[in-house]
């Protein structure tokens, strides 16, 4: 590949956007860069002395938690059709805990930054793994404006060489992964630290493979590919600095503004420096003095004005508030589906996206199982089920679902029911418990049947 056109994808690639969900994620709003300045001698200075309060308000952080612990909170269940339980088996033994954790961080990051990648590989020991790859590092290439078949991903990062940061890079198309690196020209040559270069996707048995598909999954947040925070950003900075100019007005409710009469002193500048660092002046003359007028804080209109912002975060953000009022202490299942309406309508946006992701890193998965168990799986008759969790009203929800007995599959009953929190472990208990009632009832059989004989 043409080192021009490497540093042409790379120079392209603003992940400015990204950085700044990661910052708001974290709690490092822009309050916290904000600085004070007055004028001196007509010129614009930093005024160090001045009281800076710098509140940041981590109301981000609270709606994307609240959307992850919704959406994926619960694993999604992955169903293979009926007649294939042990290609269901083989696919949640595969993929384990370990996804579970992984799709949590993939959907974090994914309304952090807009759009994250999951890198699927066999390692060492011939083991089917993935990892999460950050989206910074990812340049996708699609086929058309449509963005839907991947032909290609260049991945890069920067790396230690003789004490000097270098970019590397990789280029990973359909059957094989090209490896550069930047000399000391900032040109991208071959890496020969590389044995093999390029090289196949993955070993297994001595014999080198290539997947037929580029091993990188996008996990988008919405179709714009747009963080959570581009929505509700300018009502955090509003909160974070109304808040922060109320605990300045606080720390400065001592001080006064000063009325001069018949002052003929040196010039104003003068008088603010006095007052600034001394808290004193000296006036002469007949008549001449200095009256104060204090300062009156709009509390109110600023109590106002925060709970007006913090409404509109809810809002805006589409999350719940859990300071609500409204559905009193036993709310009905109805009250609180409404409370979720908006959390709902936004959690479904990234699960129309993540279910499509999920069914392409199932076809790698499946991939695997073929070749090492000599199936012929299909990853196409595997449902994918998302299981959100939200404050329920315990006593509704059981009600129902009993009722639902022989109208929808026991299977569906018990993914639905409150008190479950993983469908293939709670039906494993009831066959085992269905397996120790028959063992019972035919032991009793068996002593009434001896009882018959002794008579």
């Amino acid at each position: 590949m043409d080192s021009n056109i490497i540093r042409d994808l790379i120079n392209g690639h603003n992940i400015s956007h990204m950085r700044e969900g990661e910052k708001y994620y974290y709690n490092e709003n822009d309050i916290l860069d904000r600085k004070q300045y007055y004028y001196k001698e007509g010129v614009r200075t930093e005024d160090e002395t001045k009281a800076n309060n710098k509140i940041p308000h981590n109301w981000h952080k609270l709606l994307v938690d609240q959307k992850v612990g919704y959406l994926v909170g619960k694993p999604p269940v992955l169903q293979a059709e009926e007649g294939q339980k042990q290609y269901g088996d083989r696919l949640n033994l595969i993929l384990g805990e370990e996804w579970h954790d992984s799709l949590n961080e993939l959907a974090k990051n994914s309304s952090n930054k807009g759009t994250e990648w999951l890198h699927v590989y066999i390692n060492q020991e011939g083991l089917f793994k993935f990892i999460v790859i950050p989206a910074e590092e990812i340049i996708p290439i699609y086929d058309t404006s449509l963005q839907e078949n991947l032909e290609a991903v260049l991945r890069h990062y920067l790396i230690e060489v003789n004490g000097e940061e270098r970019i590397r890079v990789e280029w990973w198309t359909r059957e094989n992964v090209t490896f550069y690196i930047e000399d000391e020209g900032g040109n991208f040559v071959l890496d020969d630290t590389e044995l093999s270069n390029p090289d196949y996707h993955f070993y297994y048995n001595d014999a080198g493979y290539g997947w037929t598909k580029v091993p990188f999954i996008e996990f988008p947040n919405n179709e714009k590919r747009v963080s959570d925070l581009k929505f509700y950003k300018a009502l955090i900075d509003s909160y974070d600095l109304n808040v922060s100019d109320l605990g300045n007005n606080l720390d400065e409710v001592q001080e006064i503004i000063m009325v001069l009469k018949g002052y003929e002193g040196e010039d104003l500048d003068k008088f603010k420096e006095n007052i600034r660092y001394y808290k004193a002046l000296t006036v002469y003359g007949e008549g001449c003095g200095v009256d104060k007028v204090e300062l009156n804080i709009p509390i109110e209109a600023k109590k106002e004005m925060l709970d007006r912002l913090e409404e509109n975060i809810f809002i805006f953000g589409q999350g719940v508030n859990m300071k609500t009022d409204k559905f009193g202490n036993s709310p009905s299942g109805v009250a609180l589906k409404f409370l979720y309406s908006l959390l709902d309508l936004k959690a479904s946006i990234m699960e129309r996206k993540f279910r499509k992701a999920v069914k392409r890193l199932l076809w790698f998965t499946t991939e695997y199982i073929n070749i090492i168990d000599k199936k012929d799986y299909d990853n196409t008759t595997v449902q994918v089920t998302f299981r959100k969790t939200m404050i329920t009203n315990d006593e509704e929800d059981v009600k129902i679902a009993k009722d639902s007995k022989g109208i929808i599959s026991d299977e569906t009953i018990i993914a639905n029911h409150p008190w479950v929190e993983d469908v293939a472990v709670e039906q494993q208990r009831l066959k085992q418990q269905e397996e120790t009632e028959i063992d019972k009832y035919s032991n009793y059989e068996n002593l009434g049947e001896e009882d018959d004989q002794d008579e």
